[in-house]
């Protein structure tokens, strides 16, 4: 049993030594969504607290990310943020993909699918209220209309066929 221990703490020990990569940032934020349209205070604010972790360039690693295997996970977690939405990589997507990211936005706001509750459980701070969330969704339409794809309202706009 006592060989069976040292082993596993062995073990544990050599995985420290694999550390993954960090979403870690060189500070260029010019592809940034803000280059687009520059953010209110309290949206900024919102979005740094509850969303840039695992969508922007630049995560806050908590300590516990120092031991492996939950910094492999967390790592994994944030490259799958990324892919689906990157605030610092916004101006990287073609018009369509900018207002489907900015669609979801809302709709991750509107449901509350966003931030996640695996997130929030250890993050109280990233719980939003539900100013925050109308200011979110506010300024996700605000670039949709922007685009040109929705009206100032947020509603669709339909292309009229020409005859």
């Amino acid at each position: 049993m006592k060989k069976v221990i040292i082993t596993i703490v062995f073990l544990f020990g050599i995985l420290q030594l694999i550390r993954p990569t960090k979403n870690i940032g060189n500070g260029d934020l010019s592809r940034s969504i803000e280059v687009k349209s520059p953010m209110p205070a309290n949206v900024k604010a919102s979005l740094q607290k509850a969303c840039y972790d695992c969508h922007s360039n630049t995560t806050k690693y908590p300590w516990y990310a120092e031991i492996q295997p939950v910094g492999w996970y967390l790592t994994n977690h944030v490259r799958e943020g990324k892919q689906h939405l990157n605030f610092d990589e916004f101006l990287n997507y073609d018009s369509n993909e900018m207002d489907e990211k900015m669609e979801e936005v809302i709709e991750s706001q509107t449901e509350g699918w966003m931030p996640m509750d695996s997130y929030t459980l250890i993050h109280k701070e990233a719980i939003l209220t539900a100013e925050e969330k109308n200011a979110i969704i506010a300024y996700a339409k605000a670039i949709r209309s922007s685009i040109g794809n929705v009206n100032s309202t947020g509603e669709e706009v339909r292309e009229k066929e020409e005859k």
